[in-house]
């Protein structure tokens, strides 16, 4: 498949550049951004090679790629969006209503999480480097504890925590370039909340404390600094500006990070993990049902990357989160329920699109099967979110944790503190996602419709 030619149907099927309000991608979806979503030819769209599914939200539509295509899609679409960019725009009432819808539409608690989520995705491919080299360093050592002693061991041990070492830096320079400021000064003060230095100074009787806060702080600093920044730009004059403001906005907001954001960031973020784990633990199966059976509306919904400020969160607290190895048997309950429609369904195409999602499902990329296969049929759909129910309060009953983000399936198996358990919830979302959607059934689409 030509990684240009896609992109130019979905191009021209979205009513190209006039249609196009922003253009932008996650880890398997390239997200358009359209004035009018009805000049978009949805079903011309599921048919263009490589497209695994379409999801439309609001004004937002969502084609679905999976991982690594997605990028050298998004990379092609961008390039023509490029070059048409010099043509000149042809904009009527109609436009004009479209601006107006989309203005409706676009509130700021939507932004707000919006442009929180984009300044953690950039940080995914690291986690999953370093929570898979993690686990597997931690699987081989329990197999020969000597291991543990080898230079080279110690080596990939050190790399893999390398991600959490640096971590506030990289939040904080994604948070200012997200808010729109100069992204080095973001990640200079993130460099100054964490620096070891800290905790020699003595402030009111008590030792600074390196890193209070973690992530949660570095943003609220983060935010600090551009809204300084951008206003300084305004104030000072040019002739100074170029020295006064970096300095007035690494001043203003340092001495804001050390007396004002790391105790509320150090409060909020304590919150955060002590209301997860809480939950889970007290919960226990019961809260695990719940969050693995609502997951896959969610993922549909485009919401679930609210969580990913959680995942990092935990992460940062714990070395583990708890929380994805419950929402990762959403992707088993799918593989289930999905194996179910193989063995019951007579309609071939049915059949075929079945066994080419499967493989990439059970490594952690739902998409296909969910508009492929469980949500057009409908009932097999709940019984995905039942298997995934049961799977998951498997996972919340023993607390397994992950060291990694931005992967689920048998992929996330070696980054968990309790393989063998995470490994059990998969093959129990397998068996109650097939049991509930053999039991619920569904209406077996006719061959020409599938054609």
């Amino acid at each position: 498949m030509d990684d240009r030619k896609i992109a130019g149907e979905i191009y021209g099927l979205v009513g190209g550049r006039e249609n196009i309000a922003n253009v932008s991608n996650c880890m398997t979806r390239l997200r358009l951004t359209l004035h009018d979503m009805g000049t978009a030819e949805l079903a011309a769209i599921k048919k263009v090679d490589g497209v695994l599914g379409v999801n439309c939200m609001e004004n937002e539509l969502q084609i679905i790629f999976g991982p690594s295509r997605v990028n050298k899609v998004a990379d092609a679409f961008k390039e023509i969006m490029a070059r048409a960019k010099n043509q000149k725009p042809r904009i009527g009432d109609g436009e004009k209503l479209h601006q107006e819808i989309r203005a409706r539409n676009d509130t700021p608690i939507k932004r707000m999480f919006k442009q929180i989520s984009s300044i953690f995705l950039p940080l995914i491919p690291a986690f999953i480097a370093c929570g898979l080299l993690t686990g597997i360093l931690a699987i081989a050592a329990k197999i020969d504890p000597s291991l543990a002693k080898a230079p080279m061991w110690n080596l990939l041990a050190v790399m893999g925590n390398s991600i959490f070492w640096g971590m506030n830096l990289f939040v904080g320079y994604q948070a200012a370039k997200v808010f729109g400021g100069t992204p080095i000064l973001g990640g200079a003060l993130a460099a100054f909340v964490t620096h070891p230095g800290l905790k020699d100074i003595v402030l009111d009787g008590s030792n600074l404390l390196p890193g209070r806060g973690g992530i949660i702080s570095v943003v609220l600093i983060a935010a600090l600094a551009v809204f300084i920044e951008k206003r300084l730009h305004r104030w000072i004059p040019e002739m100074f500006d170029l020295f006064l403001t970096p300095l007035l906005t690494m001043l203003i907001s340092g001495m804001a990070a050390i007396f004002v954001f790391q105790p509320i960031g150090g409060m909020v973020a304590t919150a955060i993990g002590t209301a997860a784990t809480s939950a889970i633990e007290g919960g226990g199966a019961a809260v695990g049902f719940v969050l693995a059976g609502v997951w896959l509306p969610m993922v549909m919904f485009g919401i679930h990357q609210a969580f990913t400020p959680i995942h990092v969160s935990l992460l940062e607290q714990y070395g583990v989160t708890i929380l994805l190895p419950i929402l990762a048997m959403a992707g088993a309950g799918q593989v289930g329920a999905a194996i179910a429609v193989y063995f019951k369904s007579k309609n071939r195409f049915l059949k075929k699109t079945v066994l080419s999602a499967l493989p990439i499902g059970m490594m952690g990329v739902g998409e296909p099967l969910i508009y492929g296969v469980t949500f057009p049929l409908g009932r097999p759909f709940l019984g995905a979110c039942i298997g995934a129910a049961f799977g998951g309060a498997l996972e919340a009953s023993f607390m397994v944790g992950a060291r990694a983000m931005g992967i689920s399936g048998l992929p996330l198996a070696p980054t968990t503190d309790h393989v063998y358990i995470y490994l059990l919830g998969i093959l129990v979302s397998y068996i109650a996602g097939f049991i509930a959607t053999w039991v619920l059934g569904f209406d077996d689409p006719p061959e020409e419709e599938q054609e």
